[in-house]
């Protein structure tokens, strides 16, 4: 049967959830410790408890060595040949053992108050040591799960749960801050970690962690429980406000409504879980911009622009009404999304940006600005005083007044003087530097005009042998044939081709031939072909014409007389018949 010690040992182990075992050596090594208190010894102690008994007894523990020579240490060695009168089996390398002293419950040893009170600190510090490697090693392996609390107490800021055989304790950064508690009161807590080497409970846990409200999404919307709808991040401040992202995996399930669910009742149900904490559940789209656009919802984005893929940083343009529902209650909603993306966010209004724009464009052009030492003529010590009155350029000092000046200490109406002549001559060496400069850009550019002039005239000269060329190739050839040639194009018809004017001569009179004798049998003036003027100075055509009027005549007669008719004279031109 075992003694009431290891029966009371037994029952401490059963309600702090360690093994017997630990205890037992807790209890041993206390009484070591003790005994060596009580004796003043250096000796290597040793315990054991007897279970059936009840009694503790102490052991001095020594090492066996072959010889005397060998032993450094009495009180840690024995030599062999002494070792082995206490145990006759002992070999060199072994350990023997000397009883020192035994105690009971029954028949207490004298280890006096202060021997029993260390070896009570030594118990509990073991069993607190070992308490707390059990909770550990339980619940390790549980962090983010949620799990049902019991408040049991509250110590100052934080708040200590009983957790199954443990307790848990909650900081007051993991509270919510619209939550307060009351003892006894159930609640639901995420586990966020497992502290060791801690004096209080070891098993932290919390209500503002986001994983809090991911495993009550988890609890609520079962297309969450079985992956057709995933969450992709939650951005939480405690208490006021949380972002969600969900994305579905299958296109015929709407993400946003399978969590909000019909009527709301699903996300009704975790704000209820949260004290009224207010949720924004919004789709996820891999697009940053798109993406932006979404987590800063209730308010209406205009425009979203990335500034600095490296760096993760987004600009978001607003109307002016939408600024500050962007912005949110001292930037909650800004940041909320910022933490969603991952990215820096920077909101401005359409008026902000306009204005920006307008900085920009300024600054682009603003004169350029020099710097004081450009001016040779000013000595050091006047620079280092200007500079000290906020005056680094020349152009702004030449446009300060001499009343200004004055005011700088240490220049007076000499300096300013002296200032105004040096600042004179600055100017007047720079527009003259500036003057060369555009005198030498005009020589350089009537230079390149008067080089590509020359180029475009060398150019036409060339063309216009290509084309003598080729015309005196083509007329041989055309005059050969007996037609009139065609001048290559762009060739002018000139004085110089006289098988074409002959050509063209020739033709005209051969048309006015057979024009003639057609007009004149009809009684009309015979009209000359086109181009052909009619002049005094053409005898070759009027020769034709009473060529084509005789033959004509007589081939009239020939056919009167064959009828038995008597032919008609034909008239003179310009004259009228008697008949008529």
């Amino acid at each position: 049967m075992a003694s009431l010690l290891y029966q009371t040992i037994e029952g401490l182990s059963r309600e702090k959830g360690i093994d017997p075992q630990i205890v037992v050596s807790a209890v041993e090594d206390a009484m070591v410790v003790a005994t060596r208190k009580s004796l003043k010894s250096v000796e290597n102690l040793r315990a054991e408890l007897d279970k059936e008994s009840g009694a503790i007894h102490v052991y001095a523990v020594k090492a066996v060595v072959e010889t005397p020579e060998l032993v450094e240490d009495p009180n840690l060695q024995i030599p062999l040949e002494e070792a082995r009168k206490t145990d006759a089996a002992v070999e060199a390398g072994g350990e023997v053992r000397f009883l020192r002293t035994t105690h009971e419950m029954s028949r207490p040893s004298g280890l006096g108050r202060i021997s029993a009170q260390l070896a009570k600190q030594v118990i509990f510090q073991k069993v607190r040591e070992a308490e707390r490697d059990t909770v550990y090693n339980e619940y390790i392996g549980r962090v983010g799960e949620i799990v049902n609390v019991t408040v049991k107490r509250v110590e100052g800021p934080d708040v200590i749960f009983e957790l199954g055989t443990t307790e848990a304790r909650m900081p007051r950064k993991e509270q919510s801050r619209l939550e307060s508690f009351a003892v006894g009161e159930r609640i639901r807590a995420v586990i966020v970690r497992v502290e060791k080497a801690s004096k209080g409970p070891g098993v932290i846990v919390s209500r503002a962690a986001p994983e809090l409200v991911q495993n009550l999404f988890q609890t609520e919307v079962p297309e969450i429980y079985d992956g057709t709808v995933v969450i992709r991040a939650i951005a939480r401040e405690a208490g006021e406000r949380t972002k969600i992202a969900v994305l579905s995996k299958d296109k015929d399930v709407d993400c946003v409504g399978a969590c909000v669910g019909m009527k709301g009742m699903r996300v009704q149900s975790i704000i209820r879980e949260l004290r009224g904490e207010k949720i924004d559940i919004i789709e996820f789209n891999e697009e940053p911009v798109a993406f932006a656009e979404k987590a800063l919802q209730p308010a209406k984005v205009s425009r979203v622009s990335i500034v600095s893929a490296a760096e993760k940083h987004l600009e978001v343009i607003v109307d002016d009404t939408q600024l500050s529902l962007a912005i949110g209650k001292k930037g909650q909603n800004v940041r909320l999304a910022a933490k969603l993306l991952g990215w820096k966010i920077d909101i401005k209004s359409e008026e902000e940006k306009r204005q920006e724009v307008e900085l920009q464009m300024s600054a682009l052009v603003s004169p350029p600005t020099t710097p004081l030492e450009k001016v040779e003529d000013l000595s050091g010590g006047l620079m280092e005083k200007l500079t000290a009155a906020g005056v680094t350029t020349v152009e702004a000092l030449a446009d300060m007044t001499p009343e200004q000046l004055e005011a700088i200490p240490g220049i007076g109406p000499k300096t300013v003087e002296k200032i105004t002549v040096a600042v004179t001559d600055f100017f007047a060496r720079l527009e003259a530097a500036q003057a060369a400069e555009a005198a030498a850009q005009a020589e350089a550019a009537a230079a390149e005009a008067a080089a590509a002039e020359a180029a475009a005239a060398e150019a036409a000269a060339a063309e216009a042998a290509a084309a003598e060329a080729s015309a005196a190739q083509v007329v041989p050839e055309a005059e050969v044939a007996g037609e009139t040639p065609a001048l290559p194009e762009g060739a002018a018809a000139t004085e110089t081709a006289p098988g074409v004017v002959a050509a063209e001569a020739a033709a005209q009179a051969e048309a006015a031939a057979q024009v003639v004798p057609t007009a004149e049998v009809a009684g009309e003036t015979p009209a000359l072909p086109e181009g052909a003027a009619a002049t005094e100075t053409a005898p070759g055509a009027v020769a034709a014409e009473a060529a084509a009027a005789e033959a004509a005549a007589a081939e009239a007669a020939s056919e009167g007389e064959a009828a038995g008719e008597t032919p008609a004279l034909p008239e003179e031109p310009g004259k009228v018949s008697e008949e008529s």
